[in-house]
């Protein structure tokens, strides 16, 4: 079986990609092990775990307005099936529309796991019946989109299912009634959550002196200070998990640190310390590409490896390992491939933090321009100060700016609070226009509205903003 163009890796990147060269008219093959299109994102990540978090902040909206606005409701009963039913809803209702697009697009889906034999030829492994006989596939070109998994170090690799990854955590087996999340970024503190809002008593230990490390700790803060009361002030930072074992259907820790020091046992325990891409096994060996120390493919700005006839895109050709910046990528491997001229060469990536409040920045950030020496003018509005935010009870955000002093260019936005990942693409646009803080201050926005934050910050920086005192100050006239 022959085909002008290989897409190895049915995720977000993978089906984008082959979407779009199907569209340009290319003959498509698509070679994805598992049964199912959407990669680790549409089953077993980015999707089902919004899909978690859509019910913990519900019930937490729930418990705000019994606290904070005298309305009274019984306590909520939690049928873990049914909300796993509905998880599994969610995911196939998408992944089936993946695979009618694939279809009238006249892409063909081969279910197998593909390991290259040369730069031209797939291996393909499987008992799928979408595997041709001769159990090879040759090709033009290939696109390498395998994606990345949970990494999960030696140590931790104990034989019990109660210690999880990410993936078995989206699984909902049970609600354990005390849990463990081991590190402190995006993905623990988000099924962290998830988990604490459904019943469950979670612990997070990370290595680190603060929670969400890269992020600005200006952001951070209110998080934080939120995750205090929900984790029940059990956050563990500069703390070391020494190891784990079973004991009596526990998981036993021991800790090490000034967080926490000795033993201390758990119903289940989420190993979430990162990601690694997906590049052994697939016979990169048997061609030109080449990978860093970390196992990445190695990608120029136009998504090609060292050799000509393979191209990658997504979490598999470097960080950050994000579904939006692979999608993007994608496009731009298949214009590579048509003899396009054009790059990856994107002024601001979005990062999104989806827990309550929601993190978003894009851009250069302010500890980013203190790391680099960089001078930058940081234009803060305090959610405080927003009527709409007032109104909701949300005042714990805030919204700011990075500029460049000299030109006034927008080089970086961050904001916290409710909403923050719609927010932010406003920011993104603005910073991949190269705009100035003022195209954002004199644009109007809608009233009331959490958008309007991004204007009233940009009015900070002027000294015009007329919700909060912070003035211009300019030189007295005579």
């Amino acid at each position: 079986m022959h085909s002008q163009l290989a897409v190895l890796g049915g995720g977000p990147s993978g089906y984008a990609a082959a979407f779009l060269a199907a569209d340009e008219g290319l003959e498509v093959t698509l070679v994805e092990a598992d049964s199912q299109l959407g990669g680790t994102c549409l089953l077993r990540g980015c999707i089902p775990s919004k899909a978690l978090l859509h019910v913990g902040r519900v019930l937490s909206e729930v418990k705000e307005l019994q606290a904070d606005w005298g309305i009274e409701f019984g306590a909520p009963k939690i049928r873990i099936e049914a909300i796993r039913e509905r998880k599994l809803k969610v995911i196939g209702t998408l992944a089936n529309g993946l695979k009618q697009l694939a279809k009238r697009r006249n892409v063909r889906i081969v279910h197998a796991r593909g390991i290259l034999e040369n730069s031209q030829t797939l291996r393909l492994e499987g008992d799928d019946a979408s595997i041709p006989p001769e159990r090879q596939l040759t090709f033009g070109h290939l696109i390498l989109a395998t994606g990345s998994m949970p990494a999960v170090p030696a140590a931790f690799r104990i034989d019990s299912p109660r210690v999880m990854d990410s993936t078995a955590a989206l699984e909902l087996q049970e609600l354990p009634e005390k849990m463990l999340v081991i590190g402190g970024g995006y993905i623990g503190l988000e099924l962290g959550s998830a988990y604490a809002n459904l019943g469950s008593d979670v612990s997070v230990v990370e290595l680190t002196d603060g929670l969400l490390p890269g992020a600005d700790r200006d952001l951070v803060r209110p998080l934080e200070k939120h995750l205090k009361k929900l984790f029940r002030e059990q956050i563990f930072l500069n703390t070391k998990v020494g190891s784990l074992g079973e004991r009596a259907g526990k998981v036993e820790v021991a800790f090490e640190g000034p967080g926490k020091f000795g033993v201390e046992q758990y119903d289940r325990v989420l190993v979430s310390i990162g990601r690694r891409p997906n590049s052994d096994g697939c016979g990169l060996e048997n061609t030109n590409v080449e990978r860093n120390e970390r196992g990445f493919v190695v990608v120029d700005t136009n998504q090609r490896t060292r050799d000509p006839h393979i191209l990658a895109v997504g979490d598999v050709a470097g960080e950050p390992m994000l579904a939006h910046k692979a999608v993007h990528q994608a496009r731009v491997a298949v214009e590579v491939i048509l003899g396009r001229n054009v790059l990856f060469d994107k002024a601001a990536i979005p990062a999104v933090v989806f827990t309550d409040p929601e993190i978003a920045w894009a851009g250069l950030t302010q500890d980013g321009a203190k790391r680099a020496g960089r001078e930058v003018s940081v234009a803060v509005y305090p959610w405080a100060a927003s009527g709409r935010a007032q109104a909701i009870g949300r005042t714990e955000g805030l919204t700011k700016w990075v500029i460049d002093p000299g030109t006034q260019r927008i080089l970086g936005c961050g904001i916290v609070g409710p909403g923050a990942g719609e927010l932010i693409a406003e920011a993104v646009l603005a910073i991949e226009m190269g705009c100035e803080i003022g195209d954002v201050a004199e644009t109007i926005h809608p009233h009331p509205t959490l958008s309007e934050t991004l204007m009233n910050a940009g009015e900070v920086h002027f000294g015009t903003a007329t919700e909060i005192y912070k003035p211009l100050r300019r030189p007295a006239t005579h």
